[in-house]
């Protein structure tokens, strides 16, 4: 598989109540935070590309830019979708989307990088050991 446009991905959930903003402040209301959309849509990107992608690699977030539409209640099901649109050197663009049983929810642009997690993890490891 080569690492191209068109290459996408997606799932289906459920939305629990720890997915709900209500999870977090009981004050709000029982409804499909925009922070696990968010969390879904990069999952969707990442599983679009990994099989793609050269042995000891993995993509990392670098840029999100999302409207989130509708209110979800919990109980729904939510369709989560990524397609890669642009390949730009080890910068990669997607077309993301949420759809709830009745409507589009969210929709926007996603921007991951393809890190090699060998070097990834070593830098970690020199900042937190300088």
């Amino acid at each position: 598989m080569e690492l191209q446009p068109g290459l996408s991905h997606e799932f289906t959930l459920r939305v629990e109540h720890k997915l709900t903003i209500q999870s977090r402040d009981s004050q709000l209301p029982a409804v499909y935070a925009t922070p696990a959309m968010i969390w879904a849509m990069e999952e969707a990107a990442a599983c679009a590309v990994q099989p793609a992608l050269p042995p000891g690699s993995i993509t990392v977030g670098t840029a999100i830019h999302v409207e989130h539409l509708a209110a979800t209640p919990g109980g729904m099901q939510v369709t989560v979708r990524a397609e890669l649109t642009a390949v730009n050197g080890r910068l990669l663009e997607f077309r993301v989307e949420a759809r709830d049983e009745r409507e589009l929810i969210g929709r926007g642009t996603v921007n991951r990088a393809v890190v090699d997690l060998a070097r990834f993890n070593a830098r970690l490891q020199k900042k937190v050991r300088p």
